[in-house]
């Protein structure tokens, strides 16, 4: 059972590792900007899109990360897979939020209002 569970957290980890390399390779993503989205070092970040570093299911960084991946997918939806457009909408200002969403989502609170702001946009269309 050890095994099976182990095995799980093991695959849960490398998907989630390799879905938020390619987030961060898609919106161009610096490691300093990934790193403070996730709450790791820069250099961990940077080991993190290199395949050196595998995020843990028992930490606050695995939890960010979802929460990254649940950002991409609904805005990804929202823009029609255009990862250009995707990536300007992050980096304009938004009156809403009152900021840019790329320097919004480097705090929690922030990931969590901007994500939840494009889920409930979508929610509308």
């Amino acid at each position: 059972m050890a095994t099976t569970q182990t095995r799980q957290s093991s695959n849960e980890n490398r998907v989630l590792t390799a879905a938020v390399s390619q987030v961060a390779a898609c919106w161009g993503l610096t490691n300093e900007q990934l790193g403070a989205v996730l709450g790791v070092s820069p250099a961990t970040a940077s080991r993190l899109k290199s395949g050196g570093f595998e995020l843990d299911r028992s930490s606050k960084a695995f939890e960010l990360a979802q929460y990254l991946v649940r950002l991409f997918r609904s805005l990804d939806a929202l823009m029609g897979s255009d990862d250009v457009a995707s990536s300007s909408w992050l980096r304009s200002p938004n009156l809403d939020l009152d900021g840019r969403p790329i320097d919004l989502i480097r705090s929690i609170r922030g990931l969590g209002a901007v994500t939840n702001y494009v889920d409930d946009f979508r929610a509308q269309v």
